[in-house]
């Protein structure tokens, strides 16, 4: 059987996923990319084939993504960030229509077809605003993980109303709140009511069409789930997965390319195989 494989190199994290020709999953790596892109891409390719117990000659090809994918010496072409999460988002929820792409350093809304193919996107990549930057800069600032404050905003009843969403001044303004006696709670139920508010916004350029799926890693803060969902007016799907749809949309591209060029070998006189794409 041949696998293939994606990985996604972030700003912060690399996501690697392997599927096998049903196109189902069957490993997953996740490590920090640290300041070595090239050797982020290798080792989480690593990781992945110990996980999945695979020789790296039994997969059939590696496409990168993400903003190192041309770091990714293991890479055998790459493919946009944008186009890897329509096309992961499309296999996790069939019906996706939108999608919603937060990592660390920009967000993404992507208008996809029925097939997961890219129609229209609108991304905030100049500023780190409404990013998992920005959450991180608050959870520093009040000395709480990130893991921490999506369900402490949660608890948050009286949201503050930050003064600048940027990321360089967010630190001043959250001293300010905090000599004010704000609440933390508070405080961290405004910050993610400010990225809601600013992805609304790139929502709202491609077109609000349901249904919507939220991707990236930022998908796992669940107060980021609920104010997205709030400012939407309607709910988001999201995966166990969402973190590594990048990867994945990586893994379903380099399948299509295992497919296309599969030539089994047949023996003389051998009835020839029928291979099928389900």
């Amino acid at each position: 059987m041949k696998y293939a494989a994606g990985i996604d190199v972030g700003s912060t994290q690399t996501k690697a996923v392997a599927i096998d020709s049903a196109r189902a999953i069957v490993a997953r790596a996740l490590i920090d990319t640290g300041a070595n892109v090239v050797r982020a891409g290798q080792r989480a390719l690593d990781e992945l084939l110990a996980t999945a117990e695979i020789k790296r000659e039994d997969v059939g090809f590696v496409v990168g993504t993400g903003y190192g994918r041309y770091k990714i010496e293991a890479g055998d072409t790459q493919v946009t960030e944008i186009s890897c999460h329509a096309r992961g988002a499309q296999m996790l929820f069939p019906n996706t229509r939108t999608v919603i792409d937060m990592g660390g350093q920009d967000t993404k809304a992507i208008k996809i077809g029925p097939e997961g193919d890219v129609l229209d996107f609108c991304m905030n990549d100049k500023c780190a605003a409404g990013t998992g930057r920005f959450l991180a800069g608050a959870a520093e600032v009040l000395g709480l993980t990130l893991d921490e404050i999506g369900e402490i905003s949660m608890t948050g009843t009286k949201p503050i109303r930050l003064t600048s969403v940027c990321t360089v001044f967010v630190e001043s303004d959250i001293l300010s709140h905090l000599a004010q006696k704000k609440k933390v709670e508070d405080i961290l139920a405004g910050v993610h009511q400010a990225i809601a508010a600013r992805t609304i916004g790139l929502v709202r350029r491609v077109g609000m069409d349901p249904e919507m799926t939220f991707t990236g890693g930022v998908a796992r803060n669940i107060g980021m789930i609920r104010s997205l969902e709030a400012s939407l007016g309607q709910s988001l799907n999201v995966s166990p997965d969402a973190h590594f749809c990048g990867a994945l949309g990586a893994a379903l591209f380099a399948m299509d390319h295992v497919l296309a060029n599969y030539k089994p070998d047949i023996p003389v006189g051998a009835e020839p195989t029928v291979w099928v794409d389900e």
